[in-house]
């Protein structure tokens, strides 16, 4: 087995009674598929490590979730829509949430073969700058009905509130839209920017 982090084994410690079964079982699958991860603390949520980022998984007040470092190389070549809104398997509740083991432990090998072949991960394509920014509907009456989200969104910069716009705007399926809508009043209620994931804490 690879190396396990103190930290991680903290972390999931202190993650809700419902969340403690998901993660040790990410974990698990994790180091079976890849028995030379390493584990790291970043952005205060679990890392895995192979040649370089490789998956992480996150413990939320009602959900988890967990994804893939190039994700958009991994779940789009099953012809699965990669959705980083929640780790790019959906809000996770309960283990039955998450793929299959063989499925699982085949997408961990195709990120083990996208490292070991150093493919890099994809860039996004610059976004033009955009007219007045308009608040769609669903998002205003979400807001309104949540006033530390409200409050939070009222603060944000200009780009700030375009990513979050953004991101719902995207949702191609109206599951998709109404899971990214939960989950950003989630984070803008706890005072989140759309990428805080990615940022130093």
């Amino acid at each position: 087995m690879g190396k396990k982090n103190p930290s991680v084994d903290a972390y999931i410690a202190k993650s809700a009674d419902f969340a403690k079964p998901i993660l040790n079982h990410i974990r698990a699958i994790v180091h079976e598929a890849c028995p030379e991860v390493e584990e790291e603390m970043k952005w205060s949520s679990p890392h895995f490590t192979y040649k370089g980022m490789f998956c992480a998984m996150v413990a939320f007040k009602e959900h988890c979730a967990f994804g893939f470092w190039k994700g958009s190389l991994i779940l789009d070549k099953d012809g699965n829509k990669a959705d980083d809104a929640a780790g790019q398997m959906g809000r996770i509740t309960k283990i039955s949430d998450l793929p299959p083991k063989k499925t699982l432990t085949g997408y961990l090998k195709l990120a083990m073969k996208l490292n070991d072949d150093g493919v890099k991960s994809p860039k996004r394509a610059q976004k033009k700058e955009h007219a007045a920014l308009v608040i769609p509907e669903d998002l205003a009456k979400a807001l309104k009905a949540n006033k530390p989200a409200a409050a939070t969104f009222e603060k944000f910069s200009p780009s700030n509130k375009r990513e979050y716009v953004a991101w719902l705007t995207e949702a191609k399926a109206e599951a998709t839209r109404a899971r990214r809508l939960e989950t950003a009043i989630e984070w803008m209620a706890e005072g989140k920017p759309r990428n805080w994931k990615y940022m130093n804490c």
